[in-house]
């Protein structure tokens, strides 16, 4: 079983895994991700799930291995909702900093509006990113990848 499955089936983040098992958030990542991993680091996060350490094999890369439908589905799930939390956090972020920035420049500087070019600046920045999450499949999906590759193969559509 995966390190991921392990620390989503303790209910725990990636920050509670690492501060129980000694590493840093990043490795959590890395290893979570398909990176090899030393045997140290899976060491301690089989003794903080109370496994066997043969049963934390380190994982090829996902995308470096061939999935079946199921497995393939699950990774599709748990990548979009990874692109959605850390939207919403870049939306929580730009809320929050802007009232702020809107306060401090009303506060000081009532005459001279500048806290605008910041919300518009970061506003399109923010409006990207909600592109790359909620942008429609057949732009630059991975259907209209499959089309291109196709095409560029000179195989029928």
């Amino acid at each position: 079983m995966s390190v991921q499955k392990h620390r989503l089936k303790h209910g725990w983040s990636q920050q509670q895994l690492a501060d129980a098992s000694g590493l840093s958030v990043r490795t959590v990542q890395r290893i979570e991700a398909g990176y090899p991993a030393s045997t140290e680091s899976l060491k301690s996060l089989a003794a903080v799930f109370e496994v066997d350490f043969s049963t934390l094999n380190p994982e090829p890369a996902m995308n470096a291995i061939a999935l079946n439908p199921a497995e393939q589905q699950e990774k599709e799930a748990f990548d979009h909702v990874r692109k959605l939390r850390n939207f919403y956090l870049h939306l929580m972020k730009y809320v929050i900093v802007n009232i702020g920035l809107a306060a401090v420049n009303l506060i000081f500087t009532p005459q001279r509006l500048w806290f605008h070019w910041v919300v518009l600046g970061w506003g399109i920045g923010l409006l990207a990113h909600a592109f790359r999450v909620y942008r429609p499949g057949w732009l630059l999906g991975p259907e209209w990848e499959k089309r291109q590759v196709e095409r560029r193969l000179g195989r029928p559509l």
